[in-house]
């Protein structure tokens, strides 16, 4: 008497870790399931790009894989004279991560005290991966496993040598190049005028810069009489270049930097007394008697 039994589904191919991309070295677990088919005895078939000794269990372990395992997967069961269906084919990618890449945002190496900045690590061929991070400044460890770390409100501490590395379970990335970021203290503006003395229906050139030279984004802003708060428009001068502008107005001028988001400024510069060139008055001839 022949027993009678259900007709199973069609096998399913998971993988555990869940993840269809993963690195040279580390492990994975290809399971074929059988749903309806609890109990049987089933021996097991696979197909698949590499498989050095074909497997008859429902898993097939990849240990320390590498690139030539890569490729589909798919198995079916079999019990006796009767065969399943063949699974869905199931694509596994091996390939090494490229080293991590270290960038800020903003992307300025000089910083001053107060700033904020980013420190962002990127794994260019890794995208999707559950990665967890690691991060040195100098040969200290950094308490982060994201791939930002944050610093608000620098000071001359956080200066140094930023790397990063990503982590997998037991997979572990090469460490990045080191980006080195340079916290100053803040710094002041410095303003410089071609002349003191507005000439009659002409102007005079005020030119603001922050120094050191390297330090980068800044955009100007610029200020009459000392007591202002309120910068000044075109309705008040021309606006040439970044921090240059042309005025024909006499009154106390100063300025100062400021970049980021929220913006980050600089102290004031010196103040710079603009003047009107003097009226010569011509002396009419005494008449005498």
């Amino acid at each position: 008497m022949i027993s009678s039994y259900s007709v199973p589904s069609k096998p399913t191919v998971t993988l555990q870790p869940s993840w269809t991309q993963i690195y040279s070295g580390e492990t994975v677990t290809v399971r074929c399931e059988i749903q309806g088919g609890e109990g049987a005895q089933w021996t097991y078939e696979w197909r698949a790009a590499k498989l050095n000794t074909p497997p008859t269990s429902n898993e097939y372990r990849i240990i320390r894989a590498t690139e030539s395992d890569s490729g589909g997967y798919s198995c079916r069961g079999r019990r006796d004279y009767f065969f399943s269906e063949w699974s869905d084919i199931i694509t596994l990618t091996v390939s090494f991560p490229s080293k991590p890449t270290v960038t800020l945002q903003p992307s300025w190496t000089q910083i001053y005290s107060g700033e904020t900045v980013t420190v962002r690590c990127e794994i260019q061929g890794g995208e999707g991966a559950q990665w967890t991070y690691e991060w040195r400044r100098g040969q200290s460890n950094i308490p982060e496993t994201s791939n930002e770390y944050r610093i608000i409100r620098a000071t001359e501490s956080d200066s140094g040598g930023y790397s990063c590395r990503g982590r997998r379970d037991y997979f572990f990335t090469e460490w990045s190049d080191i980006i080195t970021l340079t916290v100053s203290y803040k710094p002041k503006a410095k303003l410089r005028a071609d002349n003191t003395a507005v000439p009659v229906g002409g102007s005079v050139t005020l030119t603001c810069s922050v120094s050191p030279s390297s330090s980068s984004g800044w955009k100007y802003y610029w200020y009459r009489d000392e007591k202002s708060s309120e910068a000044l428009t075109t309705q008040d001068a021309v606006f040439h270049s970044n921090g240059q502008i042309s005025v024909s107005q006499e009154g106390l001028y100063r300025c100062r930097g400021g970049r980021g988001n929220p913006v980050y400024y600089t102290e004031d510069s010196q103040s710079v007394r603009i003047g009107k060139t003097g009226q010569f008055k011509v002396n009419e001839p005494q008449i005498t008697t």
